[in-house]
């Protein structure tokens, strides 16, 4: 954005920032009311078999009910405990790593082949070996939901940190910095907008490899609901289901992974990916 355009924005009153953000917030919004709109015309004048497509009645009812009796919370919160603990524990191992690698061109040299490897690798195709190891249940998914966050992470960390100007390394070392105090003060500040990046891109591989193994490994989840309503012929439970983990996924991005990204990028520079 040019200084002018950056004094403009400046320029707006509240009032004006609010009205700017609830047309943002419209555009947005506005191809899943047309999607909607389409769905409460096109069931019934098609005649549709709610065998094959349900009407919006079916599936909000369906909510109604998976809401009242609990239902619903159980596999939101299995799902959600599952991908935070995973992703949680990628992001405590997998930073460290990544600017290890950045700090070290023998660590990098000897890890990065095996890393770009893994890449490929990340998410579902590891659910296999995750019930063969773990079992069925909750270890295997986490293991699932970890390997998709991590190897994101400390590729992008790694990024992050060769991105690092090599004046600032040297002056912070001119200082008599010590390896420690280089990592919290320099190369962890400079790789923040990477790792905003790679944390965003590996919980969008999470969501979709936590769903997955939901459906092969466990017997509680949104995954699991989605995989049960199938073999009862719950065409209902299949949308609803669909809608949420959608709808979850697009609250989790746009009012967390999106406002982390653009305050971070705000605060120590770099590129934002577009919001």
């Amino acid at each position: 954005m040019s200084a002018r355009g950056v004094g403009v924005f400046a320029a707006k009153t509240p009032t004006q920032r609010v009205k700017a953000r609830a047309a943002d917030v419209a555009w947005f919004v506005s191809p899943f009311l047309l999607l909607l709109i389409l769905w409460l015309l096109v069931i019934p004048l098609g005649g549709v078999s709610p065998r094959t497509f349900p009407s919006a009645q079916a599936v909000w009812a369906r909510f109604i009910e998976m809401t009242a009796d609990g239902t619903l919370w159980l596999h939101l919160g299995a799902t959600l405990n599952r991908v935070f603990l995973g992703a949680g524990a990628a992001v405590l191992l997998g930073v460290p790593f990544g600017i290890l690698m950045g700090m070290s061109r023998a660590v990098a040299g000897f890890f990065e082949p095996l890393l770009r490897f893994s890449v490929a690798l990340a998410g579902i195709a590891w659910i296999p070996f995750a019930t063969l190891a773990f079992g069925y249940g909750d270890g295997a998914v986490i293991f699932v939901v970890f390997n998709a966050v991590f190897f994101a992470i400390v590729y992008q960390t790694l990024l992050g940190v060769r991105q690092i100007p090599i004046s600032l390394l040297r002056a912070a070392r001119s200082l008599g910095a010590h390896p420690v105090r280089m990592v919290w003060e320099t190369y962890l500040p400079g790789a923040a907008p990477s790792i905003a990046v790679g944390l965003r891109v590996g919980l969008g591989f999470a969501w979709r490899g936590v769903i997955a193994a939901e459906i092969i490994a466990t017997s509680l989840g949104l995954g699991y609901s989605l995989f049960l309503a199938r073999q009862y012929y719950e065409t209902d439970v299949i949308i609803l289901m669909m809608v949420i983990i959608g709808v979850l996924w697009i609250l989790m991005d746009r009012l967390l992974l999106a406002p982390l990204e653009r305050r971070t990028v705000e605060r120590w520079g770099g590129k934002r990916a577009d919001a």
